[in-house]
C-alpha cells in the first residue's frame, strides 16, 4: 500500500477530485496549506504599500491507495493539474505500513 500526497493549485481541486473519482478513487483528505518552491511568492500592493507574500495558498491531497491504483491516481492528477507553468505542484508517494478503519476494525486494503 502507498500514501500519495499531492500539492496542487486551489482552483484545480474540483477537476482533480472528479478525475480521481472517474478512476475509482472515492476517498481523500483535503487540506488548505501554504508554501513555496520555485514559484517563490509575489509582491502585492495594499493601500499604497507594497508587501511580499512568501507563502502561496495550495491544496494538499492525502490518499491511501493499493499499489495497483498508484499509477492511475498519478496519471489522473497530472493530466488535470498540469498547466505547464511554474507552481502546478508536486506528487509524493511513500510506503504505507498499515491502515485501520476505526469503525469496523478492518485493516489494510479492506480499510481503504
Amino acid at each position: 500500500m502507498k500514501q500519495l500526497t499531492a500539492i496542487i493549485q486551489p482552483f484545480r481541486l474540483d477537476d482533480v477530485r472528479d478525475a480521481l473519482y472517474n478512476v475509482g478513487i472515492h476517498g481523500m483528505t483535503v487540506t488548505e496549506v501554504k508554501g513555496f518552491g520555485r514559484q517563490k511568492g509575489h509582491t502585492e500592493l495594499y493601500r499604497g504599500a507594497e508587501y511580499v507574500i512568501d507563502f502561496l495558498p495550495k491544496i494538499q491531497l492525502d490518499i491511501a491507495l493499493t499499489d495497483d491504483m498508484v499509477d492511475c491516481a498519478v496519471d489522473a492528477i497530472s493530466s488535470v493539474a498540469r498547466s505547464g507553468k511554474i507552481g502546478d505542484g508536486k506528487i509524493f508517494i511513500k510506503p504505507l505500513e498499515r491502515v485501520i478503519r476505526i469503525r469496523t476494525g478492518e485493516t489494510d486494503e479492506s480499510a481503504v
